[in-house]
């Protein structure tokens, strides 16, 4: 017998628990809805509709009606004027009063219009602290005449703009403004080409909120301007005059009005009460391989040599000298100040400090974008409003290279990173992997002289990886500058990198060839990343190193008595028995297996133990049959003395 299954169609859940309102917060929410439609209820009840057009065709009423068009949209181009950047300020900038002028913006949307009205004669009017200089210097009165309604409309209006766009600019990250920044694009032009493309919602948002608040301004017109049929007697004045005499005219007035209104609000659906959206696609299991790699030679370098010298001081302490086409891989914990570097480097961050000369120019005094440092960072932080042609060739126009130029040497970059096919996409049709090398290919078409890169291969997958491991390997061995690399992989930092500085802590620990750093790795961290049991300890006076957690290591060619030292033991180094060994190993210790994971064709074995921290071992999957390995097997572990390598710290 076969069954029928009925399934829901994908969209909101219907779980009771949700959606149900208990009774008390119901009926006064109902109350609520019923108290604000009664006054709309009662505008389409008492309309006349026959004689609708009759009443909206009025000879007075059309001059009304164009008056508020014209005094709205100049309220409204006024407050794109001044509302945009003040918005930008309050949401960007930090300075002394910040909460007073955001107090201003909102005080006219508290304040009662014929209050405001008040304070504008009081401001601006021909007895006012303005209006004397106004009318003696430039013959403006602004009282009684079509400017004061437009001053009046933008005053009680722009409040409206200013917040939707401050909410809209506090979602947006401030790393697409920096990452342009680090392109090579002035403030302006990223404001213009950056920040406003993307909070666009929002400002039409906050401009259609403001237009339909000018369009429906009184009382701070009429206070302020006056009532003057055909030069400040905009539409709500007149629906005023009319409830006098004709009260039926001021009701269809009124429902015109509010039409209006509704629609405006309907066609926002929300809008204004949500900051910038930017929809980041996630990483896809499904992504396509990359394309063959392109062997054709890279674009052209601008020509020349530069070296780095930079003293960080503040949150990071360190000194970073490197010869031009120097790779550094920057290793170290999380909080160890990897990021804070790369940034103190740009010069957007006051946690970090950089005196920064590269070649023979000291750039510590110029903004970011004149450094012309190009930055990775780890989110890859695409334009979404820009294809990933257009992001990758927007550090070249920010440059001024000519459009064509610009888009050409963009998609060379893209084809030898294997996203040539998809330079048409928005960033919202890339998978994390194509956005990653979209974002590695903008900051090497950027042409710069210090390359930072904050895990620029983290999304990719190990073929992926591969390709443009090779690729980036291939331009940097042309590279005149010095390219940092923030990285967690020690493929990429053996593989790329000339040198690896490890930090801990905002200093420097390390700053040596990969090779010394593998064979001689002065972090726990450092060690573990390259697969490595690190146990730091103190030695002692018998040849011993006294663990930091517990127990005692023996080692072939022990420190001096009281030095701090990290004792390093390769996985493949432990020997792992069921039984206690026998024979020449000097440490041994007894434990309990509490994972096993594969590395490669091998096992890697963590054994827990009450006399010695925990310890990796790795071996063959027919010595862990052999062994009848499992979780929670009670096991041996032992080291060999010669097998342990001891870097003093």
């Amino acid at each position: 017998m076969s069954r029928l299954s009925i399934r829901r169609p994908l969209g909101r859940s219907r779980d009771p628990a949700r959606t149900r309102a208990p009774l008390a917060l119901a009926l006064p929410a109902l109350l609520a809805i019923a108290f604000l439609l009664m006054p709309l209820i009662g505008i389409l009840a008492r309309t006349t509709w026959g004689d609708l057009g009759a009443h909206l065709s009025a000879p007075g009423v059309t001059r009304a009606l164009k008056l508020s068009l014209l005094v709205s949209f100049w309220a409204l181009g006024l407050s794109l004027l001044l509302g945009v950047p003040l918005a930008w300020l309050l949401a960007r900038v930090d300075f002394p009063g910040k909460a007073v002028v955001r107090s201003l913006v909102l005080l006219p949307m508290v304040l009662p219009p014929t209050v405001g009205g008040v304070a504008l004669l009081l401001g601006f009017g021909r007895r006012g602290l303005l209006g004397p200089w106004l009318e003696d210097t430039f013959g403006v009165v602004l009282p009684f005449h079509t400017s004061g309604a437009v001053i009046a409309a933008t005053f009680v209006a722009m409040p409206f703009l200013v917040i939707s766009l401050e909410g809209a600019l506090g979602g947006l990250r401030p790393g697409y403004e920096e990452t342009a920044a680090s392109l090579g694009a002035p403030p302006v032009r990223v404001f213009l080409t950056v920040t406003l493309p993307m909070v666009t919602p929002g400002l039409i948002a906050g401009a259609a909120l403001t237009w339909a608040r000018a369009l429906g301004e009184f009382g701070a017109t009429i206070t302020f301007a006056g009532n003057l049929p055909g030069t400040t007697q905009t539409l709500p004045l007149q629906v005023y005059l009319l409830l006098q005499d004709s009260p039926e005219a001021a009701t269809s007035l009124s429902l015109l009005l509010l039409a209006i209104a509704m629609a405006v609000l309907i066609g926002l659906r929300g809008r204004w009460t949500t900051g910038a959206a930017v929809r980041v696609r996630p990483p896809r299991a499904d992504e396509p391989p990359p394309a063959p790699a392109d062997e054709t030679p890279p674009p052209p370098a601008p020509a020349g040599k530069w070296s780095l010298h930079a003293d960080v001081t503040g949150h990071d302490e360190l000194t970073l000298d490197a010869d031009p086409g120097t790779t550094i891989a920057v290793v170290g914990p999380n909080g160890a100040g990897k990021t804070t570097l790369l940034r103190a480097l740009l010069g957007l961050t006051p946690r970090a400090h950089a005196r920064l000369r590269l070649g023979e120019r000291d750039v510590t005094a110029l903004p970011p974008h004149r450094r012309r440092v190009a930055w990775v960072p780890q989110e890859g932080a695409l334009f979404p409003h820009l294809s990933a042609l257009g992001n990758t060739a927007y550090g070249l126009r920010a440059q001024g290279v000519r459009r064509a130029e610009a888009r050409r040497e963009a998609q060379r970059w893209l084809d030898r990173l294997g996203v040539g096919g998809l330079a048409h996409r928005r960033p919202a049709q890339l998978s994390g992997g194509q956005a990653q090398r979209v974002a590695l290919a903008r900051a090497l078409a950027a042409r710069p002289r210090l390359l930072l890169l904050d895990e620029p291969l983290a999304a990719l997958d190990q073929t992926t990886r591969a390709h443009v491991r090779h690729t980036l390997r291939r331009h940097l061995e042309g590279f005149g500058g010095v390219c940092l690399i923030v990285t967690h992989d020690p493929v990429e930092a053996v593989s790329l990198a000339d040198r690896v500085l490890v930090l801990d802590e905002g200093r420097t620990l390390q700053d040596a060839p990969p090779a010394e750093v593998s064979r001689h790795p002065r972090s726990p961290w450092v060690a573990r990343m390259l697969g490595r049991n690190a146990w730091p300890g103190t030695a002692g006076a018998d040849g011993t190193l006294a663990l930091a957690g517990e127990g005692r290591l023996v080692v072939a060619d022990p420190p001096a008595p009281g030095a701090r030292a990290l004792a390093v033991i390769a996985p493949e180094a432990v020997s792992v028995h069921r039984e206690r060994p026998e024979g020449s190993p000097r440490n041994v210790w007894q434990g309990t297996v509490r994972e096993i994971t594969t590395a490669g064709s091998r096992l890697r074995v963590l054994v827990t133990s009450g006399e010695a921290p925990d310890l990796v071992a790795e071996i063959t999957p027919q010595a862990a049959v052999e062994l009848g390995l499992a979780d929670g097997a009670e096991v041996w572990t032992s080291v060999k003395a010669t097998e342990v390598s001891v870097v003093t710290l």
